[in-house]
């Protein structure tokens, strides 16, 4: 059977970062290892932050990687009538409601305790409204527009995610579309997965929270529902998701230190154990017996910006 189709998604809200890159560069095996294809999208949905320049500067250090994909890349920018028309159907089966709630009343209402939900979830303070209650909500409000929300009824689901194992979420009354108008994240990418045909989802560790909304999501809209593999991270000393604060970590700051693509691919491979430190493999070396199951049981991986790119990765 050809390897499922997958993807990469980066926000063109700066440079990528060596975790990001090592993201890509390991969801690109995962698809190119069994034949399959390997799309790009640009997931743009922050118009404040999105920037053109961003956008280039990120597909000129995937294409220095020598990662390259099928097809035009996808815009979310350009996705709203693909979106909209999602929420229809789910408002069709009055599936979403709408929520006047602001971020105040959300975090108060979130902090007592609610059955099932996971701490910090949507309790459902909208979702039993009848007319005269949502009239109240709308007058209360002051003409702001209400968010939709999906109702979930707080869905158990399992994910078998083939780095991490199962992952079990209840599902809350997620936003599937904001009060500006702007469709949310976890049903952009339900869609977009979807209509790029993509099988299996490659991604990192700190999205696997997020896998059970979204394959609910996709089963309710009849869509696909890809598999998933949440690698590892890169994580700066202080133990927080890498950043420009931890020093030299774009492929452009390593070039300055003089050294190459290759050699930075070599590093990001080396730091979850798929090449020997030092060397610096070509992609076919690399493809070559390639399985996501020897990322399991791998942590993430600590920068150390005085020794050399992911130098000093641990388990």
């Amino acid at each position: 059977m050809a390897q499922p189709d997958g993807r990469y998604a980066p926000s063109p809200t700066g440079a990528l970062h060596l975790g990001n890159l090592r993201t890509a560069l390991l969801a690109w095996l995962a698809a190119r290892a069994g034949g399959g294809r390997f799309r790009l999208r640009i997931d743009d949905l922050d118009a404040g932050r999105s920037r053109p320049e961003h956008e280039a500067g990120q597909l000129a250090d995937l294409r220095a990687l020598g990662l390259d994909w099928d097809g035009e890349p996808l815009r979310q920018s350009a996705r709203a009538s693909a979106y909209a028309t999602a929420v229809g159907a789910l408002e069709a089966r009055q599936l979403v409601y709408p929520c006047w709630c602001t971020r105040a009343e959300i975090r108060e209402a979130a902090s007592a305790p609610h059955g099932d939900l996971p701490e910090g979830a949507y309790p459902g303070t909208c979702a039993a409204l009848d007319a005269a209650g949502r009239a109240a909500r709308e007058r209360a409000a002051g003409g702001r527009p209400p968010a939709w929300r999906v109702r979930a009824a707080a869905a158990e689901v399992v994910v078998e995610d083939l780095v991490l194992g199962p992952i079990r979420g209840v599902v809350d009354d997620f936003v599937v579309r904001r009060g500006d108008g702007t469709h949310a994240y976890n049903l952009a990418v339900v869609v977009d997965d979807d209509d790029q045909e993509i099988g299996q989802v490659v991604r990192g560790a700190d999205l696997a929270s997020s896998a059970p909304r979204q394959a609910w999501l996709a089963g309710v809209l009849g869509l696909r529902v890809p598999s998933y593999a949440h690698v590892p991270l890169v994580l700066g000393a202080d133990g927080r998701r890498l950043a420009k604060r931890d020093g030299a970590v774009t492929l452009a700051d390593r070039r300055a230190l003089g050294e190459s693509a290759e050699q930075v691919r070599g590093a990001l491979a080396a730091s979850v154990g798929l090449a020997p430190p030092g060397a610096a493999p070509s992609l076919d070396e690399l493809l070559a017996g390639f399985d996501l199951a020897r990322l399991r049981d791998r942590g993430p991986t600590v920068w150390n910006p005085g020794s050399g790119p992911l130098a000093a990765g641990r388990r």
